[in-house]
C-alpha cells in the first residue's frame, strides 16, 4: 500500500538547471576549463563535489581536493545568487497540483534531493508547506545512485521503501530508489529514466489518477 511520495527537486518539482549550468561555465570560464551542454548533462542528479570531480577528469585537470572543495564552493555562490530570482512562478507545471492533491488526499510528501540548497530553493518556491520532511545533499554522507537520501526522507515519514513511491528525473536517482526498494517513477526521456517503473515525459502527464492507474495493486 503506497503511503507516501518522495520527490526530487530539480526537474520534478522546479528546474534550476540553467542557473546550475551558467554557475558551472562562470566558473570553467575563469579557470581556462572546457565546460558545454555535453559535460552539463553528466552531472544530472549528482553531487557538487562529483560534479567538480568529473569537470576536472574531462579537462584532465591535476588538482587537489582541497582546492576542488573551493571551487565547488564559489561554483555555489554563483548559484545561490541567481537563486534570488526563483518564485512561485517557477514550479515545473503540474508539479504544484500534484503536492497539492497528495496533501488533499493524505499522503505523506518528502524531498530527496541531492542539493545542499534544496530548502533555499523550497522556501523561494514557497514550497515548503507541502513537505512533511526533506532530505537533502546535508543529511546524508552518500550521494545518489546510493539510495541514502530516499532511506533518509522515508524514515523521516516513518515509511518503508516499498509504501513509497520516489519521482526523478535523472538516471542516477532512478538508480538509487530502484537500489533502495522503492516504487519508482522517471520524469523525462526513456533514454535517460525509461528504467523506472513508470515513466512520464513530463510532470504535466504525471496526475495522482496516472500514478494510481499505473501502480493499480498498490492503492
Amino acid at each position: 500500500m503506497i503511503k507516501g511520495f518522495i520527490f526530487d527537486l530539480d526537474g520534478v518539482i522546479t528546474d534550476t538547471a540553467e542557473q546550475h549550468f551558467e554557475a558551472w561555465k562562470k566558473l570553467a570560464d575563469e579557470l581556462g576549463w572546457i565546460f558545454d551542454r555535453k559535460v552539463n548533462e553528466k552531472l544530472r542528479g549528482v553531487s557538487r563535489m562529483a560534479s567538480i570531480n568529473i569537470i576536472k577528469d574531462h579537462n584532465k585537470a591535476n588538482v587537489d581536493e582541497d582546492t576542488l572543495f573551493h571551487l565547488a564552493e564559489k561554483k555555489n555562490n554563483y548559484y545561490k545568487e541567481a537563486l534570488k530570482e526563483l518564485s512561485q512562478d517557477d514550479f515545473l507545471p503540474g508539479a504544484k497540483e500534484l503536492l497539492i492533491h497528495l496533501k488533499r488526499e493524505g499522503f505523506k510528501v518528502a524531498l530527496g534531493s541531492s542539493s545542499k540548497n534544496a530548502k533555499t530553493v523550497l522556501s523561494q518556491l514557497q514550497a515548503t508547506p507541502y513537505f512533511d520532511a526533506v532530505a537533502d545533499g546535508n543529511s546524508t554522507k552518500r550521494s545518489k545512485p546510493e539510495p541514502d537520501i530516499f532511506l533518509f526522507g522515508a524514515k523521516a515519514l516513518k515509511l518503508k521503501p516499498e509504501e513509497c513511491i520516489v519521482f526523478e528525473d535523472a538516471e542516477s536517482g532512478v538508480d538509487a530508489a530502484k537500489k533502495g526498494g522503492f516504487h519508482s517513477v522517471g520524469i523525462g526521456p526513456k533514454g535517460r529514466v525509461g528504467h523506472a517503473d513508470v515513466r512520464f515525459e513530463t510532470m504535466k502527464e504525471a496526475t495522482l489518477f496516472a500514478v494510481k492507474s499505473s501502480f493499480k495493486n498498490l492503492f
